[in-house]
This record gives structure tokens, sequence and C-alpha cells, in this order.
């Protein structure tokens, strides 16, 4: 199978990754395929399996690890996973695309050590962690509980962005999208 590129986006709940990711879909010359991730949990407002996540149950999900289905896991929270499934990324190579992800730091940078050469790992890194407490209550999405775990969560996984190839500041969206657009089509074209 020809293998493509794997375009890692990480970053914390809030600060733009998912922006970022979709605006690059739409760009046809990067060739890209969104890699849609497996989840214990269940859709949150308008998310649709299939197309923003695989929607599994936990038990499920564990029988995916115990087969070794997955490229990476991660428990998120407590019973809350998410993963990549080896056959969603044959999935996208079969159509000749290269793959790239909206995932959390850990599954992130466990992709770049199985992948080093084909990885491309990027970390979106927020103005403040203000302004991803702000953001995230603006969604209207979570309780203020959820969004209180997610913000503890944060400060650990900016510690964690020197890890990364890259650093993007999303500051000023135009200027970060900019930035990734030209990064992606720079690693894309090396061979």
């Amino acid at each position: 199978m020809n293998k493509g590129k794997l375009i890692v986006f990480s970053a914390p709940s809030g600060s733009g990754k998912t922006t970022i990711v979709k605006h690059l879909l739409g760009q046809e010359d990067l060739n890209l395929e969104f890699s849609i991730s497996a989840a214990s949990r269940p859709p949150r407002g308008e998310e649709v399996h299939g197309k923003d996540y695989y929607f599994i149950s936990l038990e499920e999900f564990k029988k995916h690890i115990k087969a070794e289905d997955f490229l990476e896991w991660e428990e998120v929270y407590r019973d809350n996973f998410y993963g990549t499934l080896k056959s969603e990324i044959e999935r996208i190579w079969a159509l000749g695309k290269n793959v790239i992800f909206d995932i959390d730091v850990v599954g992130g940078l466990r992709i770049k050590h199985k992948f080093p050469e084909e990885t491309l790992a990027v970390f979106v890194k927020p103005p403040s962690v203000d302004e991803l407490k702000r953001r995230l209550k603006q969604r209207s999405t979570e309780s203020e509980d959820k969004i209180n775990m997610r913000i503890a969560k944060a400060s650990v996984e900016l510690a964690t962005a020197p890890q990364f190839d890259v650093i993007i500041k999303n500051y000023d969206l135009s200027v970060a999208l900019e930035e990734a657009h030209q990064l992606v089509k720079d690693f894309i074209s090396k061979k």
C-alpha cells in the first residue's frame, strides 16, 4: 500500500485546532482526508457518527484495544476513550491521500513516535488559558465542571508543546491558517 503523509494537529480544547484542520481540508492542493477518531462518549451537539467520530460503546472500545486494532488510543477522561483505528489510516492511504488528525497531545505524540519520518506534528498554542476558558464557555456544549476539567488539563498539554515539530501560535486566526497551510504544503512536497 502506498503510504501518504500523516499530519497531526494537537492542542488543548478551545485552541482552534479543529478550525485550522477544517480549513486545511478545504485546500485541494494538500490532498488531505480527515482521520475520524473513535470515541467511547456519546455525540455532542450536531456531531455525526462516521463524520465527526466513530461513536462506539465503552465495551466495544475495550474489545478493539484488546484486539490491537488501534494505532493509538487514550483514556482522556475516566471511562472516556479516544483512539485512531488502524483501518482508518489504511482506508485513507488506499484513497491515495494524506491523513490529517485533530487529536489530543498524547495521541499526536504517539503517532509521531510510530511514524517519525511520515509525520508532521503541529501544536496549536492559544493566546492564554483565560482565552481558552472564554472560548469553551462560548461553545455552550459542556457544563462548568467539564470546562474546568478541560482547563486543568490544558496546562499539562501546554507543557508538551516543545515535543512537537512545530508550534503555531493561534493569536490571530487568519495568520494561523496561512501558516498551517504553508507548513503542510512544504511537508507534503518533501519525498
